[in-house]
């Protein structure tokens, strides 16, 4: 069975690999949008007289209406498909991101801010949803890291492109750049995304292999999306799904929003040297993201391995190793605080592209981007409790100390979650009435 699949594989054709490259990119120039604030947020403090507390607000602004929405654009991509929201949405985030540039304070900023999380919010559940239709399960761990990598990879090349900007033209460039980019990118989306039925490109023996290998079926769900949200939230695997995942959020969104403020305040680091470091750890959880959260997972059920066993292994492996996020707080070398950032995000990377696949996983039909909604709505709220937290401990304390001990033991909660709460990886039953349809 093995041979004939890895055959039909070979021969099939690479059309999905080119969809999820695409849906890899539009996540790498998201989070350009996301990370700019970050790196330029010394010379708004300084331009705009911020205390660390309305930095915080700042940084946790763009997650408010991001996460609200999270379940009902899960709904919503259930019911209407991926390609005409994203089409919308992606127009929609390239002008905001831009329009950043113009604001004229605290005010401005936070509005700014707040529509862009609206404008973005469809992102990681489309790309899941799609990453279903497109890729068979055997397949779907490595086309997951795919578009979860391009969210570490963006710390590597743009805070970087973003803090030269900053440095030698003023923070409001680096809000013109990222919103230019998004702009090509809402052309590139409109010119390539479609789904497989409708995708001109994609020959008959890819088309077959992807069906009977277990892809995501299309369509919506023939109970309605509001039944099904319904149905989904009354079942332990999701909410055992939803509590493991936001406890990796919480770390993931303070390094996100705060590594490259940590640096350059506890670390007494310039903002083109804190990019720099900020980079590395980055860089790690790709690799991380790419090899073990994808390739490894893939090639180990393949060869025929318990697939819970291997998926639930790398998700409970990798929050522990986000623990490592402790030795940062015994630490006051710099380079050492980023030896233990880069195991901490090393091992979350891992994990993450594991909980963006099992949606599609466990989904019944016409739920995924529900579960999905669901997850990352308590996943991103993490990123508005995590940079608001932080800013209060820092405000309070001066350090960061305190708020690495509080990341860590969000992430205990969610180990504990993953491992007794979530079970094994397998389809939710249909709802009884979608069953007799």
């Amino acid at each position: 069975m093995a041979t004939s699949s890895a055959g039909s594989a070979a021969g099939a054709g690479n059309v999905r690999w080119g969809i999820g490259a695409l849906l890899g990119v539009g996540v790498l120039i998201n989070y350009f949008d996301r990370i700019n604030l970050s790196v330029a947020a010394p010379q708004l403090q300084h331009e705009f007289g911020l205390t660390a507390d309305e930095l915080g607000w700042l940084f946790s602004g763009f997650f408010w209406t991001y996460a609200l929405l999270q379940i009902p654009t899960g709904v919503i991509l259930d019911r209407f498909g991926v390609t005409s929201i994203m089409r919308v949405t992606t127009f929609l985030w390239a002008v905001t991101s831009g329009a950043t540039a113009f604001a004229g304070g605290f005010g401005g900023v936070l509005a700014a801010r707040m529509v862009l999380g609206l404008a973005e919010a469809p992102g990681f559940p489309a790309s899941s949803k799609a990453t279903g239709y497109w890729f068979p399960r055997g397949e779907r761990a490595t086309a997951t890291a795919l578009f979860d990598a391009a969210a570490k990879f963006s710390n590597v090349i743009g805070v970087p492109l973003v803090a030269l900007a900053v440095v030698n033209f003023g923070w409001r460039w680096g809000f013109i750049i990222t919103g230019g980019l998004s702009l090509l990118y809402f052309v590139a989306f409109v010119a390539l995304y479609r789904d497989p039925s409708r995708h001109p490109r994609l020959r008959e023996p890819e088309r077959a292999y992807i069906v009977q290998s277990g892809a995501t079926p299309e369509g919506p769900s023939p109970s309605g999306g509001v039944a099904m949200l319904g149905y989904l939230l009354r079942n332990r695997k999701v909410w055992g799904l939803t509590i493991g995942f936001a406890a990796y959020g919480y770390s993931f969104y303070l390094f996100l929003t705060w590594l490259p403020n940590y640096l350059v305040q506890a670390m007494h680091m310039s903002i083109l040297k804190s990019a720099g470091f900020t980079a590395v750890p980055w860089v790690f959880a790709t690799i991380s993201d790419l090899v073990v959260g994808g390739w490894l997972i893939d090639r180990l059920i393949a060869r025929g391995y318990d697939d819970t066993l291997v998926r639930k292994t790398v998700l409970v492996i990798g929050m522990l190793l986000g623990l490592a996020v402790f030795g940062a707080t015994m630490t006051a070398d710099p380079v050492w605080a980023i030896v233990w950032i880069s195991v901490a995000l090393s091992g979350l990377a891992a994990a993450a592209p594991v909980g963006w696949s099992i949606p599609s996983l466990i989904a019944p039909r016409g739920g995924t981007a529900s579960i999905g909604g669901v997850m990352n709505f308590f996943n991103n709220m993490m990123g508005v409790v995590a940079p608001i937290t932080t800013g209060y401990i820092v405000g309070a304390t001066g350090s960061f100390t305190d708020a690495f001990f509080v990341a860590g033991a969000v992430l205990v909660v969610g180990i504990v979650s993953f491992v007794f709460v979530l079970g094994r990886l397998e389809p939710i039953p249909e709802p009884a009435t979608q069953a007799k349809a």
